[in-house]
């Protein structure tokens, strides 16, 4: 496959790669897992200039299919973040399955589906009116609404020291760290079931601190890049049809 002179040639990556540290950015909201044309890239090297990042972006994707369009942006809100469109639906599914973790320029990349249609998906299936009607309309309504006020914890969850009562702590009051913080847990569950789980995710030590009065326990990680692509890969998984698995960061 040729590639620009100035762009480094990448060979298909395997799922879930060998990650670098240097994990930032990675998004609040839990994994979109809709299938859709469009993937979402995050945690992308900042440093590195738009046109070698898309050529970067299009040397690896392209191997699943066509693309139609690769945007990237340097702006605040964006910066690290890529969306890759394919004409194909399929093509978009096994990108997420094939590049998931794969280290690009140092970060492993976390990628999910995009949870909107793409403009080019809705001119090629003659719906982009529509689309730009409801776009407006739902901006429209966000600009209605009264502010959010922000969370303020008046406690944090302490890996090895006494949990509080409380319940769920938002994510961005949990810095990203090698050791997970499993919650909603059945009271039955074993360090067996969890450890067959969560050993499948490189990286992956020893399950921690179960209790199962609680519903909660720790999984710890070689690094904190491992620990974050088991977290965005269980989040939501059902442990049983009544336990749907919570995951966030535990603090040290």
């Amino acid at each position: 496959m040729a590639a620009p002179p100035s762009a480094t040639v990448y060979g298909a990556p395997p799922a879930f790669g060998h990650p670098q540290p240097g994990i930032s950015n990675i998004s609040k909201q839990p994994p979109c897992t809709t299938p859709n044309n469009t993937i979402y890239i995050n945690n992308l090297n900042e440093k590195i200039k738009l046109t070698a990042l898309k050529n970067a972006l299009k040397a690896i994707f392209e191997q699943y299919g066509e693309i139609l369009e690769i945007s990237a942006r340097d702006t605040l809100r964006m910066r690290g973040q890529a969306f890759v469109v394919f004409k194909e639906q399929e093509s978009a599914i096994n990108a997420v399955k094939g590049v998931q973790g794969f280290a690009l320029h140092g970060k492993p990349m976390v990628i999910q589906f995009a949870r909107t249609k793409s403009d080019a998906i809705a001119m090629l299936d003659g719906t982009i009116e529509e689309h730009k009607r409801l776009r407006q309309e739902a901006k429209e309504k966000r600009a209605k609404e009264p502010p959010v006020k922000k969370f303020k914890p008046t406690s944090m969850y302490h890996f090895g020291h006494q949990v509080p009562a409380t319940g769920n702590i938002p994510d961005e009051y949990l810095p990203p760290n090698n050791i997970l913080f499993l919650q909603n847990l059945p009271g039955d569950i074993t360090g067996a079931v969890l450890t067959s789980l969560f050993e499948q995710y490189s990286g992956f030590k020893e399950v921690r601190s179960i209790h199962p009065a609680k519903g909660i326990a720790f999984v710890e990680y070689d690094s904190e890049p491992q620990a974050m692509i088991a977290k965005e890969a269980l989040t939501n998984h059902l442990i049983t049809p009544d336990h749907k698995l919570k995951i966030t960061y535990a603090k040290k």
